[in-house]
């Protein structure tokens, strides 16, 4: 039989031991801040639930990762900035604020270039996606982990209905300070107002502006139907929000973590095609319920279509790579080059 002060003194070690070991873990453990540009009910908002809820699942609830909707962590071209030098670990936000830090990913924002849901998974989940991902690593130090899946992006206004380019004309229109969605107004004879995205609903209630565009989704989680009234059903640009991880904090991490990143937003990925094919009808009609007046673009929208691809596209061959590249990707859709 032991002595007592010999089990005393084993127990004690034992529980030290348990202590080091459990303050090593808990030392090692964290939580990730993932920077969110919409508010809740938002397909950013569903991407980044699926992302953080399996990501702990695979992590065995060791990590965690926290969303910070409506911008709380900065614009969301501020968040690819503080992902490039690692002062942020994650960030959700449109493509196009992607666009000016790695050139080549505007080849998603080109008008007109994606013409359905279908074409948008097939772009950023096969060949053309993996190159843009590498792109975006090599560009801006950032890596697109995972896509969410928006919808078109219509137009609203507070002023009166349109359906023509007739109907555009006098029309301030908000966009993101991205110089292809610039040009697509611009070619459709007006000049838009770039702004931030954190600026947007204020300066529509205020009518600083009297439009914007965005998808149906995006106006409904953005409350829009209570400062726009009128919606144009536009179909020049597919909005694709990518998931962002900054590549100092992704290799700072054990293989192990690293592996979760990528299976959680993988799979965050495959729930938003879902998600916007089961939810976007819906939303849709909800909008018109709450007295939103929707409409078509005439003679099947021709007249914007033709103006916004011979007009725009030229510009940006050079910047996306080249019009072989350009050929590339739209062979890949089953289209015919330029």
């Amino acid at each position: 039989m032991y002595p007592k002060h010999k089990i005393a003194k084993a127990l004690s070690f034992s529980l030290a031991l348990a202590v080091t070991a459990g303050s090593s873990m808990m030392a090692q453990a964290k939580t990730f801040k993932v920077a969110v540009g919409d508010g809740a009910g938002g397909t950013q908002h569903e991407l980044g639930k699926k992302f953080t809820a399996e990501f702990k699942q695979r992590t065995g609830g060791k990590h965690r990762a926290k969303l910070f909707l409506n911008g709380q962590l900065g614009s969301e071209q501020d968040t690819v900035n503080d992902a490039a030098i690692g002062t942020l670990d994650f960030s959700i936000l449109a493509i196009n604020n992607v666009t000016p830090f790695s050139p080549s990913v505007g080849v998603l924002t080109l008008p007109y270039m994606i013409q359905s849901l279908d074409d948008a998974v097939k772009l950023t989940q096969g060949d053309v996606g993996k190159e843009l991902v590498a792109n975006t690593l090599r560009d801006a130090n950032v890596r697109i982990i995972g896509w969410a899946y928006s919808g078109f992006r219509v137009l609203t206004n507070s002023k009166r209905p349109i359906t023509t380019l007739a109907d555009l004309q006098g029309v301030v229109v908000r966009v993101p300070k991205n110089e292809i969605m610039i040009d697509t107004y611009k070619a459709w004879g007006i000049n838009p107002t770039p702004m931030a995205w954190s600026e947007t609903f204020t300066a529509l209630q205020q009518r600083v502006v009297d439009g914007q565009d965005n998808p149906y989704i995006t106006n409904y989680a953005m409350k829009f139907d209570e400062v726009q009234k009128y919606v144009t059903n536009i179909r020049y640009l597919f909005s694709i929000e990518p998931l962002i991880v900054s590549e100092s904090v992704f290799q700072d991490q054990k293989p192990a973590v690293q592996k979760a990143i990528l299976e959680a937003g993988e799979a965050a990925t495959q729930h938003s095609a879902a998600w916007l094919a089961d939810q976007e009808g819906n939303i849709k009609k909800e909008l018109a319920n709450r007295g939103m007046e929707i409409s078509d673009p005439a003679n099947g929208e021709k007249e914007w279509i033709e103006k916004a691809t011979t007009t725009v596209w030229p510009k940006y061959y050079e910047s996306i790579g080249g019009k072989a590249k350009l050929n590339k990707v739209l062979r890949s859709l089953g289209r015919e080059g330029v």
